[in-house]
């Protein structure tokens, strides 16, 4: 049983979080895990974050710039965004909207040649209906999708309505499986892009949360981390290219926060696509279901939503797991590890560098990581191999 193969994932609340204030959906038996934010959610004004007054109101004048207009012979209206509608603001990118259209800083030292490899294939037909496309930036900015504003890479994109936190009934599981096995059964080679398209970043962006863990103040949980850390294959831990028989088109950062419906506010008639190219590349698809298969094997998510995920991606052809029913384990089995490894880990950081204490959650994390780390071998050589 898959609950008792992956016994150490304990409570993976970020990523595929549900509503902050409901018990419903199958979040599980934890009040203080249902709180949490999903991530990628945070769609608000974001106070206390890097991004300086003078950066965000450039971010909103290039969304500005290709706003459309209203007809030359209408009644001129004052614009709407006086002020930049900050909907995201961290290290790793800003995103400001204004009106329809979304600007997004990303981080310095974004390479440049891989974002505009994956904003290509956000915008090339094979996507369409899968990958919010991007906008145009304007012509004397640079070129066509990609440009560079205050030292940082700039993107532009229509603005779509995000998943409801507060809904976790409405939470658009089976959606999101279609556009996951769609998404995976694009073959990279027939993008046929000007520069081959990147890794995916999901074990590059485990390796770092490592890596900050322990620039970090010591903790005694860190051992423990390490451990389980150290089980998984040398590709889990960006020390190996993928497996060649694995390769697909992923998109490596997957959770609900990374759907929007476009057009916005519209649910009749718009639909559900995938956000955030960031993390985009080759690599093995099983990453990208890795976090509900994490959710579901520690009992936080219902076993009908996971029965209904997992069966609509199957129904839709989906490569990560084996078809007709077979055991997903085997597949699924080193990403979930890892991505808990990589959630223990950034825990540690973000609570040294705030100064506090581990909370419940993460603290049922760092117990996962130890139970990881304590998995017979037989049970990992099953899994990797």
């Amino acid at each position: 049983m898959p609950r008792g193969r992956l016994c150490g994932l304990g409570a993976v609340v970020w990523g595929w979080g549900l509503a902050p204030s409901s018990g419903r959906g199958g979040v599980g038996k934890k009040p203080s895990a249902a709180r949490r934010l999903p991530g990628g959610t945070d769609r608000t004004a974001c106070p206390g974050g890097t991004v300086t007054v003078s950066v965000a109101q450039a971010l909103s004048e290039a969304a500005h710039d290709i706003t459309p207009r209203p007809p030359r012979n209408a009644t001129p209206t004052p614009c709407p965004c006086a002020h930049p509608h900050i909907l995201a603001d961290r290290p790793d990118g800003t995103v400001v909207r204004h009106h329809d259209v979304v600007a997004k800083s990303h981080a310095p030292d974004t390479d440049r040649a891989a974002l505009t490899a994956r904003v290509a294939t956000a915008a090339h037909p094979l996507l369409t209906g899968i990958l919010l496309p991007p906008l145009p930036v304007p012509a004397e900015k640079g070129d066509a999708r990609v440009t560079v504003l205050h030292g940082r890479p700039l993107t532009l994109w229509p603005y779509g309505s995000p998943v409801d936190p507060e809904d976790p009934d409405a939470a658009p599981w089976e959606d999101a499986a279609k556009l996951l096995a769609r998404l995976h059964a694009v073959a990279p080679g027939a993008l046929q892009l000007p520069a081959p398209l990147p890794p995916m970043r999901g074990p590059a962006k485990a390796a770092l949360a490592i890596a900050r863990m322990k620039a970090a103040e010591p903790h005694p949980a860190t051992s423990a981390v390490l451990r389980a850390w150290t089980r998984l294959p040398a590709w889990a831990r960006n020390e190996a290219p993928s497996p060649h028989d694995r390769a697909a088109l992923c998109h490596g950062d997957l959770h609900l926060g990374q759907l929007v419906r476009h057009p916005p506010n519209a649910a009749a008639e718009g639909h559900w696509l995938l956000i955030d190219v960031d993390d985009m590349g080759i690599g093995d698809p099983a990453w990208d279901l890795a976090r509900p298969a994490a959710w579901y094997a520690a009992g936080l998510l219902a076993p009908d939503i996971w029965d209904r995920f997992l069966g609509t991606y199957r129904a839709a052809d989906g490569t990560a797991v084996c078809p007709d029913g077979g055991d997903p384990w085997p597949q699924l089995d080193v990403p979930a590890r890892a991505l808990t490894v990589q959630t223990a880990a950034l825990a540690l950081a973000k609570s040294a560098a705030e100064n506090r204490p581990l909370d419940e959650v993460e603290e049922m994390m760092i117990e996962a990581c130890a139970r990881i780390a304590a998995l017979p071998a037989e049970l990992e050589s099953e899994a990797t191999s």
